[in-house]
């Protein structure tokens, strides 16, 4: 007999089932926010895209922004960067403002010396050619990049239908009460990726909708259920609007790297 060890354990979506209006929650916030889908982009080289998302950890945009235009303009090809080493890259960063910069800086050489290493060219050109999960495994082989790092880059660059969750999507499930509040970000990503149907434009959609829902409307502090399109959906609306200062949607961090958020200027 198998003893519980060996048991498996429930998926996500076993352990909390999707409502039957998830679907009705996607089409809202689709509507609301991202009526017109833009056409995706598939980059040439997803290493820019890496890069990029580790300067947006625990960044503002217009922090990242200043530090990846720094970056680029002081090295042209990315061997410079390599040459330079993690203090040069540090004091670039730097220069541009911001807080983090010897982390990312260490991160951002890391990747580099990594690629040198393993195949002997800057470049993840040779993702496009694997399935998801492979290259999923490659990119969380890199030095900055965890579970949602890596998911960016898949949807946004590889334009894979990976289903990246921050603390803004994060926080609207809990309020929904998709998922149970205490899940991480990670755990609540997985069970998104196991009950939202798997295509890159719903995904894409999802994630963007999502994202500007949290950060305009079901705000962290004092959502705007009054203007919010999922109000009668939400169980939580009734504790905000009657002025319960309880948050059901907050969240502790959770990744053992630093994980990415929506990259500056997408």
């Amino acid at each position: 007999m198998p003893t519980s060890a060996s048991r498996t354990r429930p998926t996500p979506a076993q352990q909390r089932p999707p409502p039957a209006h998830l679907g009705e929650i996607v089409s809202r916030l689709r509507a609301r926010y991202l009526p017109t889908l833009p056409a995706p982009r598939r980059w040439p080289d997803p290493l820019a895209g890496v890069l990029r998302t580790i300067l947006a950890q625990q960044n503002t945009r217009a922090v990242a922004t200043r530090q990846w235009e720094a970056l680029t303009l002081t090295y042209p090809v990315w061997e410079a960067a390599l040459l330079d080493g993690p203090d040069g890259i540090e004091a670039t960063l730097r220069r541009a403002g911001g807080g983090l910069t010897r982390i990312k800086a260490d991160y951002l050489y890391g990747v580099l010396a990594a690629l040198e290493a393993s195949r002997g060219e800057l470049s993840l050109r040779f993702l496009h050619d694997l399935g998801e999960e492979e290259a999923r495994a490659v990119l969380e082989g890199l030095p900055g990049v965890g579970q949602r790092t890596a998911s960016l880059v898949l949807l946004f660059d590889l334009v894979r239908p990976a289903m990246p969750v921050d603390t803004n999507i994060a926080r609207v499930a809990a309020r929904l009460d998709l998922v149970p509040e205490a899940w991480s970000t990670n755990r609540t990503e997985v069970w998104f990726g196991e009950v939202i149907p798997r295509d890159w434009e719903t995904r894409y959609a999802l994630h963007l909708s999502g994202v500007r829902h949290g950060h305009e409307t079901c705000t962290p502090k004092r959502p705007l259920c009054g203007q919010c399109v999922l109000r009668d959906l939400c169980p939580s609306a009734a504790l905000f609007v009657e002025g319960v200062s309880a948050d059901p949607g907050t969240r502790n961090p959770d990744s053992k790297k630093p994980a990415g958020i929506r990259r500056a200027g997408r």
